[in-house]
């Protein structure tokens, strides 16, 4: 790391992380010419970069990743997750190279400076890591200059002014702003997303958009349900309006308390309806909020493809897709709440589900886009279990 009192940019560096303390990291920049303040974490993911930027639970956040080679196979129309990238930017290891994939539109970087986002390259990310493990994940602006012109002072006054996730309502900046029918099945080779075009007889689900990723309404389809989508601030009346059998609760960004002032109200009613609901992520724990438990901000967060998670019900091991910088405290569930899942990296929990009611949640991300396959029975629990309620 430079210090920043020094002031010197090395010869070369068109890019650069800085710290609120003043360090800085020096690299080549691509994508975007600016700076970006945000959060950042790193992801241990070896393949879907482009679906891990346009995951809207990354706002707010500058992305490091651990896997040297990103960019590698390019880009294409097909593998996002919302209309646009929602992480401010990315940190590499190895320059973005020509693509090569036969599925590629356009290289990685020329995507990135399509959609305002900044990247920096030739740094070394494992340590970055490091540090974000021991110290906590820091505030930080990145920044690309071609020129190499940095005032690092006034950077990293900018990262130190910025506050933080904590107590960040981001949900409300992400989500969809209209109610819509989702039409989209799920993806296959040589065909693309087809259309849903089955009947209205299935379980009506109701989806509420807190910065969803847009293959977790598709697995929903595919599970057997039609699925309506509603924005994050949808009260309970709107909710009701759309004759749901069952309420989705999805991924997000920011802190849960600050999203819960507006959501958790409508989660309670929902569950005092007896309402069947299944959350996600954000989803998880604004249902562990709404029950009475408590959320917590986690010292580096859970972020890649390859996390392994107990579910505690038969010992089964799942490995899977997390993204989530906060968790819902285990010991302050209440008497009806029990956990069903727990983290094997860190002991943190990874599921609840009510004794008394049809609902229950995972704080991963059984849809894995990118990620392993070992989630996706809970979409068809969900689906199946409105019709007939899932057992104690």
């Amino acid at each position: 790391m430079a210090d920043a009192k020094t002031l010197i940019v090395p010869k070369g560096a068109t890019g650069v992380v800085v710290f609120a303390d003043g360090s800085a990291v020096f690299g080549r920049g691509f994508g975007a010419v600016g700076d970006a303040v945000g959060e950042l974490c790193f992801n241990t993911s070896i393949t879907g970069y482009q679906e891990i930027m346009t995951d809207p639970s990354y706002a707010g956040q500058i992305i490091n990743f651990t896997f040297p080679h990103i960019g590698n196979v390019g880009t294409n129309l097909d593998d996002v997750e919302a209309a646009s990238p929602h992480a401010l930017g990315c940190i590499v290891r190895q320059n973005v190279t020509a693509p090569s994939n036969f599925r590629n539109v356009e290289p990685f970087d020329q995507w990135m400076r399509e959609n305002g986002r900044i990247g920096l390259a030739g740094v070394d990310t494992r340590a970055l890591t490091r540090l974000i493990r021991i110290k906590g994940a820091p505030n930080v602006v990145i920044a690309h200059d071609p020129e190499g012109k940095f005032d690092i002072a006034a950077l990293a006054a900018k990262a130190a002014s910025w506050p933080g996730l904590e107590g960040m309502d981001l949900a409300i900046e992400v989500t969809g702003k209209e109610s819509r029918l989702w039409k989209d099945g799920v993806w296959k080779l040589g065909h693309g997303y087809g259309l849903d075009e089955a009947g209205d007889e299935r379980p009506h689900v109701v989806a509420i958009d807190y910065g969803a990723k847009n293959n977790i309404f598709r697995n929903l389809v595919q599970a057997g349900a039609r699925v309506t989508v509603l924005p994050a601030t949808a009260s309970y009346e709107q909710v009701m309006e759309q004759k749901p059998d069952g309420v989705f609760l999805s991924n997000g960004p920011g802190d849960p308390a600050a999203t819960g002032a507006y959501a958790v109200p409508v989660i309670a009613a929902l569950l005092t309806d007896n309402m069947p609901i299944f959350g996600i992520c954000l989803g998880h724990q604004l249902l562990g909020l709404a029950v009475g438990a408590k959320t917590i901000k986690m010292h580096q967060g859970h972020r890649g493809a390859n996390h392994p998670v107990k579910r505690l019900s038969d010992g089964l091991v799942e490995i899977t897709s997390m993204n989530h910088g906060f968790a819902v405290d285990v010991d302050t569930l209440p008497a009806n709440a029990r956990s069903t899942h727990v983290s094997l990296f860190d002991g943190s929990n990874c599921g609840i589900e009510l004794t008394d009611k049809n609902a229950f949640s995972v704080q991963y991300h059984p849809e894995a886009s990118p990620g392993p396959q070992d989630s996706f029975y809970l979409f068809k629990r969900f689906v199946d279990g409105i019709k007939k309620p899932v057992a104690a």
